[in-house]
């Protein structure tokens, strides 16, 4: 389960047409993206990274995506939502 903050809180309008994309990651980092169009028709974006045990590393929400699609604003967040994901993960130590 998710624990939202209050970026995605204040991001949330389930009366506006959204598209969403949810990933389990390998390690169990879980993300969160999702796309709309606001009502005078601008593409907005929301980026959630969370920990395995649901808590959110990273919020984020975007007011406009100018000229992109729905689906090209997806995938763009998508891969940021990914490469967010790694560099948030802590540095791995090598021991010899």
């Amino acid at each position: 389960m998710r624990i939202r903050g209050d970026v995605f809180w204040q991001w949330a309008d389930p009366a506006l047409h959204h598209r969403t994309h949810d990933e389990t990651l390998d390690d169990g980092t879980f993300i969160d993206v999702q796309v709309r169009l606001s009502p005078s028709g601008n593409t907005q974006m929301f980026i959630g990274v969370y920990s395995e045990s649901g808590v959110a590393l990273h919020e984020q929400a975007l007011d406009s995506r100018p000229g992109e699609s729905m689906t090209r604003a997806l995938a763009w967040g998508v891969g940021c939502a990914r490469r967010l994901a790694i560099g948030l993960k802590p540095a791995e130590k090598h021991v010899a």
